[in-house]
């Protein structure tokens, strides 16, 4: 296939391009800056031009969520590179003749809001918080694809575990110090998957029509935040003892701290039914090959 994909420099997207292109698909990265990308791009100028020779595209572009206070500024921006971006490939999707055949379009297991116990599978409605109306907006952009005859795959990306950033790298410091432990009382649920499983998933769902509509992104075992950080202190042989205090988290980070003090357990229920085999479904394994020995 010609596949367009946008957030191809990103933790999941420089994954995705490497075997997309080993599988002999053509891969174009669309990004701000062609220039600096090791690989064939163009910038966001070309996309329509683009659009008329491509037969899929791959929507990974956003922000990352962490990394400081949501101010406002910041609020817009995790909004506008999600939600506005997406807007501009569904434009271009629109003004092509012949349009592409699929769309898979990325979004998030915020989606979902702060859910407790509750298992969520695909048909679950929407949270309210900022995060979830964020993903509901993102997604309506990206179903904007249907109405020209293109399939579409939301796909709803849990934590995203690599040997090479995001937000497992994040954690790897303090508990490599021995300076681990829970966020909050740690009973907040973590849908993680490993990068692989991402990959594998936007592979499988541009070469099969079975998926479209909204897909979870996520490893059939969700944890608990207690039940994760036992496991990454196993995996770097450290404790993990000493817990993050939920007031200590809101006065650092303010309404970010949210998002680490609540979670959803979020399970895989479309990719299981389409017969999807996980390359990495559990969390010792998957922890133990982003960390090494």
């Amino acid at each position: 296939m010609r596949l367009l994909v946008t957030g191809g420099t990103g933790l999941v997207g420089r994954s995705a391009c490497d075997t997309l292109r080993a599988a002999g698909h053509a891969v174009t990265v669309v990004s701000r800056e062609p220039g600096r990308v090791p690989a064939r791009a163009i910038g966001w100028d070309g996309l329509r031009a683009a659009m008329l020779e491509t037969d899929g595209v791959v929507n990974l572009a956003g922000e990352p969520i962490a990394g400081g206070r949501w101010t406002t500024a910041r609020r817009a921006e995790i909004r506008r590179s999600r939600v506005e971006a997406t807007r501009a490939l569904v434009d271009a999707i629109a003004a092509a003749e012949p349009r592409p055949k699929v769309l898979v379009s990325a979004s998030a297991v915020g989606y979902y809001g702060d859910r407790g116990d509750a298992p969520l599978d695909e048909t679950a409605a929407p949270g309210h918080d900022f995060l979830a109306r964020v993903c509901v907006d993102w997604e309506a952009e990206a179903r904007r694809a249907e109405k020209f005859g293109v399939r579409v795959v939301r796909l709803r990306l849990g934590v995203v575990l690599a040997p090479d950033g995001g937000a497992l790298s994040a954690m790897l410091l303090p508990f490599r110090a021995g300076l681990g432990g829970r966020v909050g009382n740690g009973r907040q649920w973590m849908s993680w998957v490993h990068r692989e499983d991402v990959v594998g998933l936007i592979r499988d769902a541009l070469a099969q029509e079975a998926y479209a509509g909204p897909v979870n992104a996520t490893s059939p075992n969700p944890v608990t935040n207690k039940e994760f950080v036992r496991a990454l202190g196993r995996a770097v042989h450290r404790p993990a003892v000493l817990p993050a205090p939920a007031f200590g988290l809101r006065l650092l980070l303010g309404e970010l701290a949210t998002m680490l003090l609540s979670g959803q357990r979020v399970l895989p229920t479309v990719a299981q039914r389409l017969g999807y085999a996980w390359q990495q479904p559990e969390l010792p394994a998957a922890l133990a090959l982003c960390v090494g020995p």
